[in-house]
């Protein structure tokens, strides 16, 4: 299915990548373990070749290729268990997130081929579509999720406002926040699940104005909480900093006190393989190198947003500003 299949493994030894290439495509997959496989195996992996949605913190922002099939979709995920050394069976919580690279829900052939595949491979896995909520038909997400009773949803939000959310999001084709509450709460209804709002945490939206945004916008009664930690895009920078996670516990705390069930999710591997989330730094190496299939997306050449520390020098000096 794919070409190349390259692994790299973190100094911390409960995370490894997976680099998938063929001639006109690159995906990665990040394989971790909390603390065996066996207890708990989590794959995300990419549903698209770069992405046309060109988020400001992510490393596959600037460039799309095209979307993968669902076969490409699959064979990630089987590497990715193939590499574990333990069968699908023998892991007791099995989490299979499409969080890597893309935006799934703009890729709904292979989606819909995938997660069936998926499901009937590995009937106890978890099944996260991650999605910033494209204007989309969503019949076929609400169908396929009741479909699939391992299905969850989850959208990043990452911004209380639509104003704020625009500037990090720049694709244009995306519901309002207003819209994504009422998508989520038919979501809800239709599968008897609660959705999730995804939130990376930086200086600039983590005040106590900013949860009772959410608070007014979200119910804490139908949707759930991610606060994830910003990792660093550019490889050579410091990839994660006490500051960052002090601003995710904080965040997460002030949410908590408005009645939310708030999950924080910091991956390893930031600093040695970029394993964190958005990094990307074997596909952006591939961008470069192949600029003849990876066409610019909305966000080539606007503004990047790096982890928020006193790193301005350094931030300056990898955008080439000095």
């Amino acid at each position: 299915m794919f070409d190349e299949i390259k692994v790299i493994q973190s100094a911390e030894t409960s995370v490894r990548k997976l680099v998938l290439t063929k001639a006109d495509a690159v995906a990665e997959t990040v394989l971790y373990r909390y603390p065996t496989y066996q207890d708990r195996t989590v794959i995300c992996c990419s549903s698209q070749s770069g992405c046309p949605v060109g988020c400001r913190f992510c490393g596959a922002g600037d460039y799309f290729v095209r979307s993968f099939s669902a076969d490409e979709i699959v064979a990630q995920v089987d590497a990715a268990i193939s590499e574990s050394g333990v069968a699908a069976s023998e892991m007791v919580k099995l989490q299979i997130m499409f969080m890597s690279m893309g935006e799934p829900l703009l890729n709904k052939n292979g989606m819909i081929g995938a997660l069936r595949v998926l499901h009937f491979k590995y009937p106890h896995a978890a099944l996260l579509i991650s999605t910033i909520g494209p204007k989309i038909d969503w019949q076929w997400v609400m169908e396929i999720s009741q479909e699939i009773p391992t299905i969850g949803l989850q959208f990043s939000i990452h911004q209380p406002t639509d104003e704020r959310r625009n500037n990090l999001i720049p694709f244009a084709k995306k519901q309002t926040l207003a819209e994504i509450n009422k998508i989520g709460l038919q979501w809800a209804d239709a599968t008897g699940r609660r959705p999730f709002f995804n939130y990376c945490a930086g200086d600039d939206n983590t005040s106590v104005a900013d949860a009772d945004l959410l608070a007014k916008q979200f119910s804490a009664n139908t949707w759930n909480a991610t606060i994830s930690v910003i990792c660093e895009r550019n490889e050579g920078m410091p990839a994660r900093n006490d500051h960052q996670v002090k601003l995710a516990a904080d965040f997460s705390s002030l949410l908590v006190q408005r009645g939310f069930d708030v999950r924080v999710f910091d991956p390893a591997g930031q600093d040695d393989i970029g394993g964190g989330c958005g990094q990307l730094w074997f596909v952006q190496d591939w961008m470069e190198k192949n600029r003849d299939k990876a066409r610019p997306s909305i966000g080539c050449g606007k503004p990047k947003v790096h982890v928020p520390a006193d790193l301005a020098r350094m931030i300056k000096q990898a955008d080439g500003v000095e």
